[in-house]
């Protein structure tokens, strides 16, 4: 069974999770690997990860997130993070991954924020 869902809305990419706690070693490997093999189909160089759902993962998910990030960069896809639960969120917060990846709220806002230009393109 597949550790992630992909569907397309407009040009961008999102990436769903399809369980709702990634604490598992083997597990987080197969949610990693499939990540970073689904970067390639962001064909229009957006892609969003939304948690929505995933209520809990483990800090080995942190790296997986890293590595992600670092592929995407070096492919040009811009990557962002949307619907992300508050226990998710205070271990991004601990480990300062909003400062290298852009957190938005929901999708629809998510999703907009890709077309953003300027002064207002960042985060919110």
């Amino acid at each position: 069974m597949s550790a992630i869902t992909e569907q397309m809305q407009g040009e961008v990419l999102i990436v769903g999770f399809t369980d709702n706690a990634l604490r598992d070693a083997q597990r987080i490997e197969v949610v990693g690997r499939e990540m970073q093999e689904i970067v390639p189909q962001a064909i229009h160089k957006k892609m969003l990860i939304d948690f929505s759902g995933l209520a809990f993962m483990s800090s080995a998910m942190i790296n997986k997130l890293i590595l992600l990030n670092k592929s995407c960069k070096a492919q040009g896809v811009a990557l962002k993070f949307c619907n992300v639960s508050p226990l998710v969120m205070e271990v991004f917060r601990i480990v300062n991954l909003g400062k290298l990846i852009d957190i938005q709220g929901d999708q629809e806002v998510a999703v907009a924020s890709f077309d953003k230009k300027g002064w207002f393109g960042g985060k919110k």
